[in-house]
């Protein structure tokens, strides 16, 4: 019997997973007033048939047994728990502490799942192909302060199919838009005494949930919204987290899993959490129920909601039980589902365990964040690289992935400096996180081109302009697929902020109203130039001549020359050229 909600005959069966638990109740919720329903087991299951179809009604579960946490056993009846195969929940987590507290009644406190009146899709094939441009958003700091998207609208997954961004997408010949996660999420309990909120969403609860502060018509808004993206040619993938829960580690709460199947979480030999995500917890891809949960989101949101695929966050820990392996049994078993076979599948592939940098080892039909990509664009274009390391990343970074040319080009994404701060910023500038500028990543390869920061000073800001189109045009000339985060089109900065997972005000939302038009429409021509011609940066072609900026081909002492400044290159059908005296880049 599989874990979620089903209806037949009129009535409606609800089950949960809880191998260990004594006894289960569901709680169904009208207003405050709260039924209880006792469950029967079914082997590791529990379930129970009501009459009726009870679409609409909000729900919960609560879990008998031994409270023990050391031996992973946190079971607590006062704990209202979220099914974790909720597809919609009636208000969004809020940390408390009371979520970790045992015998402290959480009901008042917790969301109630709701039950879905969840409509099928016939899922299109992916609109995305390999070799496009793929724009990654965060839902809610992309339309806050646009102005043309009607208020009530702002922050939201429906805002994405509204005109204004349709156009702008078009405009840069988006084939996909990536969304930075939209299932519910609970703040990390130590930003709510700094007066902060988790603004990016890495930190989920239950996987098919989405959080209604981004999705509030629920599994309806997310599919009309990918339809009307679809319509206009634009796919959408989802990044999704699937490598750790919002309930941390043991001082966490205790509102989903935890508290249902505390075996989902990878344990050491001592029993302790094993924590390779940095969030205090990691699931357990070795144990087939935390695989079955995964793909069944997966089914769900292309079941349900007709999306081109997934970009994994912290990936390898899909294919960890303990140690990362590229015949992990996940990876067959998308390869092997009908739903799920043919969609767009995003590695990022790292996490912080051991061994946990696999950037180009996952499948071959896999493709891959490649951050050698942006530290090497940056490290040339800051004069700390030379043209041999540069032209491996162009053309595919053969020397990660062989001739499969697996790799998602990037400048910037959500994490780290935005493309203008690489060029204004040498040293991060965290303080607004309240971590005394500890937090984010040390190194960035960055540089400020005279002036820390903000300046009016005409000479730097010609510079830093100078650099931007330069190593824009270094991404929209090479080969694989290439990946902007929204803004860096026209200049937005996060003041320096690196690490902006807890700003969700106006460090985080882009600010429309000053973008730099001028740099926007160089994007625009650029992007317009290689959606002529998208086909070729699938492969590196070998039948191209590369030549010195003088004219002459490129001999191998070229290449080994820290002073060579630059090159061309002419294929059969583009051509580009890179110069870090001008600086300049582009297509030749």
């Amino acid at each position: 019997m599989k874990p979620g909600i089903t209806f037949a005959d009129g009535k409606t069966r609800f089950t949960v997973r809880s191998p260990r638990a004594e006894a289960l109740t569901l709680c169904l919720f009208n207003g405050e007033t709260e039924e209880r329903v006792p469950m029967v087991r079914a082997g590791e299951c529990w379930s129970v048939e009501l009459t009726g179809e009870r679409r609409g009604a909000r729900y919960g579960y609560r879990a008998c047994g031994e409270w023990r946490p050391e031996a992973g056993l946190w079971f607590d009846p006062a704990k209202l728990l979220v099914d974790p195969y909720a597809s919609e929940l009636d208000q969004p987590f809020r940390y408390d502490a009371r979520l970790s507290a045992y015998g402290v009644d959480t009901a008042a406190i917790l969301p109630k799942a709701i039950v879905g009146d969840l409509q099928p899709v016939v899922p299109s094939p992916p609109l995305f192909r390999h070799g496009e441009l793929i724009y990654e958003l965060n839902v809610r700091g992309f339309t806050m302060l646009h102005p043309d998207v009607p208020a009530p609208l702002r922050g939201t997954v429906a805002a994405l199919a509204h005109p204004a961004v349709i156009a702008h997408l078009k405009r840069l010949h988006v084939s996909a838009i990536e969304l930075m996660p939209i299932v519910a999420w609970i703040d990390e309990r130590h930003l709510p005494p700094l007066g902060l909120s988790n603004a990016w969403g890495y930190n989920p609860v239950a996987m098919m949930a989405l959080d209604p502060r981004l999705c509030p018509g629920g599994v309806a808004e997310l599919r009309d919204t990918v339809a009307a993206l679809r319509a206009e040619g634009i796919g959408v993938i989802l990044d999704i987290v699937l490598n750790h829960s919002g309930e941390s580690d043991v001082l966490g709460p205790v509102i989903s899993l935890r508290g249902l199947d505390d075996a989902a979480y990878a344990k050491a030999p001592d029993g302790s959490l094993i924590n390779d995500t940095g969030c205090g917890n990691t699931l357990d891809f070795g144990n087939p129920a935390v695989r079955e949960l995964a793909l069944d989101t997966l089914r769900h949101f292309v079941r349900h909601c007709g999306v081109d695929g997934f970009r994994f966050d912290l990936a390898p820990i899909l294919a960890r039980s303990p140690g990362f392996s590229a015949d992990a049994p996940i990876f067959a078993e998308i390869a092997a589902d009908p739903l799920l076979a043919d969609r767009v599948m995003i590695a990022e592939p790292w996490d912080i365990g051991p061994g946990g940098y696999q950037l180009g080892r996952f499948p071959a039909n896999w493709l891959e964040w490649n951050d050698r990509f942006r530290d090497d664009v940056r490290r040339f274009w800051k004069g700390e690289a030379g043209v041999d390391v540069l032209a491996t990343r162009i053309a595919g970074s053969a020397d990660l992935f062989g001739k499969d040319c697996r790799s998602v080009n990037f400048l910037a994404a959500h994490d780290g400096f935005t493309l203008a701060d690489t060029l204004a910023y040498e040293h991060r500038q965290n303080w607004a996180n309240g971590e005394d500028n500890r937090d984010g990543h040390g190194e960035n390869f960055s540089w400020n081109n005279g002036v820390e920061g903000e300046t009016d000073d005409a000479e730097v800001l010609a510079r830093r302009s100078a650099y931007a189109r330069a190593m824009l045009g270094t991404l929209f000339v090479s080969t694989g697929t290439i990946m902007l985060t929204a803004g860096d089109e026209f200049g937005r900065s996060q003041r320096g902020n690196n690490n902006a997972y807890a700003q969700d005000n106006t460090i985080t939302w882009i600010d429309w109203a000053n973008r730099d038009l001028a740099l926007e429409a160089y994007v625009f021509s650029l992007a317009a130039w290689r959606a002529e011609r998208v086909s070729a940066f699938t492969r590196f072609s070998e039948e191209g001549l590369w030549q010195r900026l003088d004219g002459v081909p490129m001999h191998p002492g070229d290449w080994e020359w820290p002073q060579t400044p630059g090159f061309s290159w002419h294929g059969p059908d583009y051509g580009f050229r890179i110069d870090r005296t001008g600086p300049e880049a582009g297509p030749a």
